[in-house]
């Protein structure tokens, strides 16, 4: 049975170029006004979760012995020529991603490029147009095959004011099924996990930008979903507190599957295993962090007097080409006299030992050099491949 729909359940994703209201309400419970948790039982709860205007969302919940599981999946999300669109806008056309179950996978793109509409569709707020996609191997709208199985920080997330922090985190616990008994001493761990134990009895409103975004994401955490959703986990805080999400992140690394989207690409290049670049609601490339900046074939050396001895660093074993650049790839001038670009073949070589022997080449010329980095950085690429 589909949950009783509220009066006051507004939708929390926000897709890209949207047209038309989203109706997630059979996907997503929100709570402001306080409401009974369902008491324990082995039946399907048929709760009609009580909301606000823009809440922390979890997915409803259903008994965990009797979700139909999917053993052994290799992926844990498939996107098949995906399209969704919105009247005559396309926000998202014929993506097509596959995502290794246990990875930290970025969704990357400038505004406009698709990546929340596409998130969305992966946490069943929003329907494909055309395509197909699969979470845990089951499409996102099979809602109670996944129910419990898949937490969700979506962009704009807020928390109900007038709830504090335990009793709050409690009540997602509940609609996540966690039985009465647990559910205090499973949000007591999600929020040691978030470094917010002490937050217990603090009122939501009371909370600063940081602790409220690491509340919504204790919220995510809870029940130990298999797949965990999180969009801009990281905008709008300081730096000390974001590179703290992003430990707490890289900690769940290998316990669960991460879609991450961001436009920090730094962070998403330090966290992720494996990302696909948007663009005008295109894939324009995928792959391993690796694959993309190209980080096992090719070393980048700036530099800060003229380039001496590049012949000799043509002759390194593996190196197969070897280019100096005055231009960076937004075509300014870079400090110095430029960078050398060294090229090599991964099956030959690796990085280390290119700049270990190129470096020694450069130095024993009285090359003075600026830095030194592996492959061309994710942020580099993402400039080359998008307008």
């Amino acid at each position: 049975m589909e949950p009783q729909e509220s009066k006051d359940v507004k939708s929390e994703a926000k897709p890209e170029a949207s047209l038309e209201e989203t109706k997630p309400e059979t996907k997503i419970a929100k709570t402001e006004a306080k409401s009974e948790p369902p008491p324990p039982s082995s039946a399907k709860s048929e709760e009609s979760p009580a909301s606000s205007n823009g809440s922390a969302v979890a997915l409803a919940a259903s008994p965990r012995d009797e979700v139909k599981k999917k053993k052994g999946v290799e992926y844990a999300i498939r996107a098949t020529k995906v399209v969704k669109r919105f009247g005559p806008k396309t926000a998202v056309d014929g993506v097509t991603l596959k995502i290794k179950a246990g990875s930290v996978y970025g969704l990357i793109g400038p505004n406009g490029a698709g990546k929340t509409t596409t998130f969305s569709m992966l946490a069943g707020f929003l329907e494909p147009t055309e395509g197909s996609l699969e979470v845990l191997g089951f499409a996102p709208t099979q809602v109670d095959s996944l129910r419990s199985r898949i937490g969700v920080l979506p962009q704009d997330a807020l928390l109900p004011s007038s709830d504090k922090v335990g009793e709050f985190l409690i009540h997602m616990a509940r609609l996540q099924n966690i039985p009465a008994d647990k559910a205090e001493a499973a949000v007591r761990t999600v929020l040691e996990e978030v470094d917010g134990k002490d937050w217990w009895n603090l009122r939501c409103s009371a909370l600063s930008h940081g602790m409220a975004k690491r509340v919504a994401i204790a919220q995510a955490f809870l029940g130990e979903p298999e797949v965990v959703l999180l969009d801009e986990p990281t905008a709008g805080l300081d730096p000390r507190v974001a590179w703290e999400i992003r430990q707490v992140i890289r900690a769940r690394k290998g316990r669960c599957t991460l879609v991450v989207s961001s436009h920090n690409l730094q962070e998403l290049e330090e966290i992720c295993d494996a990302a696909a670049i948007l663009d005008r609601g295109r894939v324009v490339a995928s792959g391993s962090i690796n694959e993309l900046t190209a980080s096992s074939e090719e070393v980048h050396v700036e530099l800060a007097s003229a380039p001496v001895g590049l012949d000799a660093l043509r002759q390194v074993p593996g190196v197969t080409r070897v280019e100096h650049q005055e231009m960076d790839a937004m075509g300014y001038r870079v400090q110095g006299d430029g960078e050398v670009v060294i090229h090599f073949d991964k099956k030959l070589t690796n990085a280390e030992s290119v700049i270990g022997q190129c470096l020694w080449i450069l130095l024993q010329n009285q090359v003075r050099i600026s830095g030194v980095s592996k492959g061309r950085g994710l942020e580099r690429r993402v400039m080359e491949l998008t307008d």
